[in-house]
């Protein structure tokens, strides 16, 4: 396989209810192995560059049954739950090997081949933070685990729970968690200060990186000395003298130079995980501000340096969150969605967010609700992916454009402008987050050669041709008067 490119578009999938829907479509038990060449045909159509899988690994059956025991809050979810449908969640992994209810390692190894075949490589979970609270460690390393006292499960039993190592010996082990919520009680943390668990740590990662060309790196952040030293402090030993993302990092790229190393990361610690070694984390930031509908907070999260903006993994959904065509409705989440796709960096889209599926569904279950497809909305992304598959999105140079006041209001605040310039191509995108109708002036004093000539913009996705002089565009900005929730991508081409 090829390197990766400089703007990924990484497409998710919930492996176990893509596999069972899809089962259910074709009438018979699909697993990773004999996926239908209909369907990969269709993902490598989309124009992506890599599939995540999510929740390949092997599931917990203390998970399964922490999982039971909460049927009932899924309901709204899956409202015709049964207990087959509660499969434990996909961050409690009892064992690093690929689920052989989803086709096992053999089966994971010809997907990738067939991901290979049309140009798409394959993304998997790692979780460093913590495993199943049944995990192999607990009976035969339970050093590797932050450990307590009877006494910790007195005072925080949602922190701690009891168990039996290999010699019978009763041990207290703390829940994962990270420092602002109580622990996840169907996980066990991991002392990532032991020196055994970092090497048995190292050994999981190289076999993951093996079998894939990526991991995404489930809570990234929680493993920093410091972060990880406040959250157990009077639990672990002082930290040691390298971080564990920079000490395990340069091993993985050392056996696999092109591995992808992707971060959540949150807490604005993005700058320092990258710094580490990753290539690129969570724009959780960017996120926040989207769905917060703050115009103003986001033209200035894109001021931040390009070098850095080129490592931020862009979404508007993931498993964790909320459907964007339910947090953002159907017209709002358009612009949303171009914006996060013509902006510099990675982009995270999620299986279902095309055709505008509104149930987010818990890691907890194997099967979705049926929903009707969005075909509509569908078109609009297959539409503004076709045009990113273009070279000035991948080896162009980016730039946020300045907008000012076009008429007696202020709607101009509502507009976000930036632009690519390839060779001798150029784009121009516009952004309106908001239901207002809006009017600006966008400057595109930054490329001279504008005012040169004069132009046909053709909107992309519009299919609308206008044509502009240069010296007018270089005069007064080039007038934008855009619709509610509406986008404008302008090529510019010569006339």
């Amino acid at each position: 396989m090829t390197a990766w490119p400089t703007k990924p578009f990484i497409y998710e999938i919930n492996t176990w209810v893509w596999l069972d829907s899809l089962s259910r479509d074709y009438n018979w038990p699909v697993t990773l192995e004999n996926v239908p060449d209909k369907i990969l045909d269709e993902l490598a159509g989309y124009g992506l560059d890599a599939i995540w899988l999510m929740g390949v690994w092997t599931r917990s059956a203390a998970a399964k049954a922490s999982a039971l025991k909460y049927a009932s809050q899924y309901k709204p979810a899956l409202p015709d739950l049964t207990y087959d449908d509660i499969i434990g969640s996909a961050y409690a992994i009892g064992s690093y090997q690929v689920d052989e209810n989803l086709g096992g390692r053999r089966g994971l190894a010809i997907f990738r081949q067939r991901l290979h075949e049309r140009g798409l490589k394959l993304v998997l979970d790692y979780v460093p933070n913590h495993v199943a609270s049944d995990h192999a460690w607990i009976r035969t390393h339970p050093d590797y685990l932050v450990l307590g006292t009877p006494k910790d499960i007195e005072k925080h039993p949602g922190n701690f729970f009891s168990a039996r190592d290999a010699t019978g010996r009763t041990i207290v082990v703390a829940h994962g968690r990270d420092p602002y919520f109580p622990g996840w009680i169907d996980t066990a943390q991991i002392n990532v200060f032991h020196p055994g668990a970092r090497q048995a740590m190292l050994a999981t990662l190289l076999d993951i990186a093996d079998q894939c060309d990526g991991v995404r790196c489930d809570m990234a952040m929680l493993l920093v000395n410091d972060v990880f030293a406040r959250t157990w402090q009077g639990y672990v030993s002082a930290p040691p003298q390298k971080e564990f993302w920079e000490d395990v990092i340069p091993q993985v790229k050392a056996a696999h130079p092109d591995f992808a190393m992707i971060a959540e990361v949150y807490w604005d610690m993005e700058a320092r995980l990258l710094s580490m070694g990753f290539d690129f984390t969570y724009d959780k930031r960017l996120y926040d501000r989207i769905m917060e509908g703050k115009v103003a907070a986001i033209r200035d999260h894109l001021k931040a340096a390009l070098p850095f903006q080129k490592h931020q993994v862009r979404f508007i959904e993931n498993h964790d969150e909320q459907r964007a065509a339910e947090t953002l409705g159907p017209a709002r989440s358009r612009p949303a969605a171009a914006l996060i796709c013509t902006l510099p960096g990675a982009v995270l889209l999620h299986d279902g967010q095309l055709t505008g599926r509104r149930v987010k569904l818990p890691v907890q279950l194997g099967r979705q609700p049926y929903e009707p497809i969005n075909t509509d909305l569908k078109a609009f992304y297959l539409h503004v992916l076709h045009e990113t598959r273009c070279e000035i999105y991948q080896n162009g140079d980016w730039l946020l454009l300045p907008v000012t006041r076009a008429k007696e209001n202020n709607s101009h605040e509502n507009l976000i402008a930036y632009g690519w310039r390839y060779r001798d191509e150029h784009r121009l995108i516009v952004i309106n987050l908001t239901d207002k109708q809006s009017q600006a002036h966008v400057n595109l004093g930054a490329w001279p050669e504008i005012a040169e000539r004069d132009w046909h913009l053709n909107d992309v996705l519009n299919s609308g041709r206008y044509l502009r002089k240069g010296e007018l565009i270089e005069n007064v900005g080039l007038y934008v008067d855009l619709w509610p929730c509406g986008v404008h991508i302008f090529q510019f081409e010569p006339v």
